[in-house]
């Protein structure tokens, strides 16, 4: 339950080129994935219209942003070009902002040229797994267009970072990581900054869960938080699952990522993350 006496004042609106994103209680990011691979297969969309209807059940279940990504980052994941990944993306940019204008726009890239070409398409802000590691331009690129910008930590690459996830003080190198980001985008001039301290991003089982029962400790950040849990290894391995049956697990882990002070969930399933924002929002209220 989110402390009401807490010491840290953190920021609570983001201005989406033009539009207050009010995170005084926290918001829902409905993921949509154009890409042939990504790790959870009913997250996979393969067409524009599949893309449309996805993003209009989304958005009417109560989803506060849609996240696109046509890169996949999963373990492992192949790579692909710059220019292969705007060929699947700006379409559905396109067509989602003429669709429903009055929906937010995130881009899942690392690369600069993609969040340039996607925010001139009509994205809103750019969510990059990296923490602007994989392209040294994207901090530039994020500050000069002034868009909201999620900073995730990361090891390595999709293909590597299983292979680094060894730490000597996990939370420490996490929050360490952040504070230095942070402050070089201030120093570029960026107003709007969400961290994510990467859930299943060279990060082990027991690491993922000593992250989240940490989770109130980057309120000493002073930002808004991002948790992405949804489907992840970490649930359906410990449950002895698969992604496909790992939306109870994901409603759990989101419930506890709540109470630790999450500003934003990221999902696969906006409805049942929407309905625990309500109820531990409604706990979080109630008298005694």
């Amino acid at each position: 339950m989110r402390d009401k006496n807490t010491v840290f004042q953190v920021k609570k609106t983001i201005n989406a080129r033009g539009r207050l994103l009010d995170l005084s209680s926290p918001k829902v990011m409905g993921i949509l994935n154009i890409t042939p691979d990504s790790f959870f297969a009913g997250s996979r969309l393969s067409s524009l219209d599949e893309a449309e209807a996805v993003a209009e059940t989304m958005l009417r279940d109560g989803a506060d942003i849609l996240d696109l990504g046509a890169y996949s980052s999963r373990p492992g994941a192949a790579d692909i070009t710059a220019e292969e990944e705007k060929q699947r993306l700006l379409p559905v940019i396109m067509r989602l902002s003429s669709k429903f204008p009055q929906a937010i726009l995130s881009v899942d890239t690392f690369r600069a040229c993609v969040a340039e070409a996607a925010i001139g398409e009509g994205a809103h802000m750019i969510n990059d797994i990296s923490g602007g590691e994989l392209d040294p331009a994207m901090f530039e690129t994020v500050a000069r267009l002034q868009v909201p910008y999620i900073l995730m930590h990361m090891k390595g690459t999709p293909q590597t970072m299983n292979s680094l996830a060894e730490y000597d003080d996990l939370v420490q190198e996490v929050m360490g990581y952040l504070i230095e980001k942070t402050g070089r985008l201030r120093q570029l001039g960026l107003n709007d900054i969400i961290v994510d301290p990467g859930f299943g991003f060279a990060k082990k089982k027991n690491h993922n869960f000593s992250l989240l029962k940490s989770g109130s400790r980057l309120k000493a950040l002073g930002l808004p938080i991002l948790a992405g849990l949804s489907r992840k290894r970490t649930i359906w391995e410990t449950l002895g699952t698969t992604a496909a049956d790992a939306l109870n697990g994901t409603t759990v882990l989101n419930t506890i990522a709540l109470m630790q002070g999450a500003d934003i969930l990221r999902v696969h399933d906006v409805k049942e993350a929407v309905e625990a924002v309500r109820l531990v929002t409604a706990l979080g209220s109630a008298a005694g």
